[in-house]
């Protein structure tokens, strides 16, 4: 992982470089006739002659994706350097050209036309060849190193091969909350036991997440409102009090089809044989429902099962799963699924609605809908948004986080996999399964995936409802002029009478809201009244 400028100056050229996969940051852009770049906008902000004017249609994309995609960012004029790219700026000339020198997209397009065709088992042995290899190299460093376990797949892959280089305990950290529904530390604290890991866990109240918040401004440079900003910086700020180098399982749903969307993109053309009319009908059906009612009666199931945690926030699930039933095909089911905001532009005033934010459009000619979202989300969803979110987060505490998930030998050959590796009986990541299983119980591991979250919605009813209420007073937003008002008051009053919970919906407007607080006015200019 890498972000670095290199001048020449024989040749009077600047050279900015991102690593392959988006890791770490890289902005850049012009004011007048100056040229700036850097790892966070909050320092070339402190250009003397600054006065970028905030992008409406990049509100419009963190109200859809709860972050901002690049290679837009917050302010017109200025961008975020694309993964993989080289940026070469000619100083004599005054002028820009990029260009990449890694595609993830030759590389998927390659592994299209030449799959892999040995085993799945055969497979599998190459991942942990692989990875191990890659958690080899990310182990060295002159300083301590340990590990992020959550007690799900990935990260128990990493910790698991970790362990197995290591004679000594391998440091591992977990955050605990006492929400049951958004709580892995016993499955964490399980694992650790198993695998002999020197294990410390924390269990964090509502007052001690909620002080996160004031910060995360800072921490973000720009707005970000993924809401597991929050455990990831807990986390970070635990490890940070005895490490200072931290491996992360982040990038195995992403390569090893792990997350649900995959499920649902497989079982599309079952679904598309159901007429659209039955589908829109049983769309309806099911949003007629509110969230809270279905939450109720999954509760109640859940009882009856002993098994609580497959029926969390079934309200959510079920308003998504109607929002899937409405779309026209895979790509317009993706769309809906990583959308928070779909009406996003309506919402931000003076939107085009132009800017692209995660889509499958970019995906190789002759993937199937399982490749087309996997893809999206390597190429978009996993650098603005996941790797965006631990990067600040740890360097906020100034902790390291690697990624050997993504060493891109590993990815190069993870692109090459047939879908019929990834997935067996309905479920993904079957080569970290079986690499897994060599060396933890499978029954540790193998549950209902639950993220990283936190009770969000709970916390807008409750504690943050004040702080909440002033972010988006109607009379401030009308002053301010980038949101409606209406559309935003709308969503809250039925956020806080349990009709819908619309928790992401508002904490990508809080975020905003909560960023734009704390710049200084002359960051600011050109604020208008629509």
């Amino acid at each position: 992982m890498f972000a670095f400028a290199l001048w020449d100056r024989r040749n009077r050229t600047l050279n900015l470089v991102r690593d392959r996969l988006g890791e770490k940051p890289l902005y850049y852009g012009w004011i007048g006739r100056t040229f700036l770049f850097g790892s966070d906008l909050a320092a070339l902000r402190q250009h003397p002659a600054w006065q970028c004017e905030i992008d409406r249609d990049a509100i419009a994309q963190l109200l859809r994706h709860n972050c901002i995609p690049a290679p837009s960012t917050i302010y017109r004029g200025m961008s975020k350097l694309m993964p993989g790219s080289i940026l070469t700026m000619d100083s004599q000339r005054d002028e820009i050209s990029v260009a990449q020198y890694w595609s993830a997209a030759e590389v998927a397009a390659k592994g299209i036309s030449h799959p892999f065709t040995g085993t799945a088992e055969e497979a599998a042995e190459e991942i942990e060849r692989l990875l191990s290899h890659a958690i080899g190299k990310q182990m060295l460093a002159d300083v301590s190193v340990g590990a992020f376990l959550s007690g799900g797949i990935d990260s128990t892959t990493v910790v698991a091969l970790m362990q197995a280089q290591n004679r000594r305990p391998v440091k591992t950290f977990t955050i605990g909350f006492d929400a049951p529904d958004y709580n892995e530390a016993d499955y964490a604290s399980a694992i650790a036991r198993h695998l002999g890991t020197e294990h410390t866990e924390l269990y964090v109240n509502d007052r001690e997440a909620l002080e996160v918040i004031p910060k995360l401004a800072a921490i973000y440079s720009e707005p970000f409102s993924d809401s597991s900003q929050i455990p990831t910086f807990l986390v970070s700020q635990l490890a940070r009090r005895q490490v200072t180098v931290v491996l992360s399982g982040d990038g195995g749903d992403e390569l090893f089809s792990g997350y649900s969307r995959y499920g649902l993109a497989a079982r599309y053309a079952r679904m598309a044989r159901v007429p659209q009319g039955l589908r829109t009908l049983a769309a309806h059906a099911l949003k007629s429902v509110k969230p809270i009612h279905w939450d109720r009666l999954a509760r109640g199931i859940g009882a009856a099962k002993l098994s609580n945690r497959q029926f969390a926030r079934a309200g959510d699930k079920a308003h998504k799963l109607a929002a899937t039933l409405r779309a026209r095909d895979s790509d317009s089911t993706y769309s809906a699924l990583v959308s928070h905001w779909i009406d996003a532009a309506d919402v931000v005033q003076g939107a085009t609605g132009e800017a692209i934010g995660f889509t499958t459009n970019s995906a190789p000619t002759g993937s199937c809908p399982v490749r087309r979202m996997m893809f999206a989300d390597l190429t978009g969803y996993l650098p603005d948004d996941i790797l965006t979110k631990v990067d600040r987060a740890s360097m906020a505490v100034s902790l390291e986080a690697r990624v050997p998930m993504l060493d891109h030998e590993l990815v190069e050959f993870a692109l090459g996999l047939p879908v019929s590796v990834l997935r067996r009986d309905g479920k993904g990541k079957w080569p970290l399964r079986h690499v897994l299983a060599r060396h933890v119980p499978m029954s540790l591991v193998d549950r209902p995936k639950s993220g990283f979250g936190v009770p969000l919605d709970r916390w807008l009813r409750g504690p943050l409802r004040e702080w909440a209420s002033a972010l988006i007073d109607p009379a401030r937003l009308k002053d301010e002029g980038y949101l409606d008002a209406g559309r935003i008051g709308s969503a809250w009053q039925r956020h806080l009478s349990g009709q819908e919970n619309n928790a992401y919906k508002l904490w990508d407007v809080l975020m905003f809201q909560s960023w734009l607080d704390a710049q200084p006015d002359r960051a600011l200019p050109n604020r208008i009244t629509a």
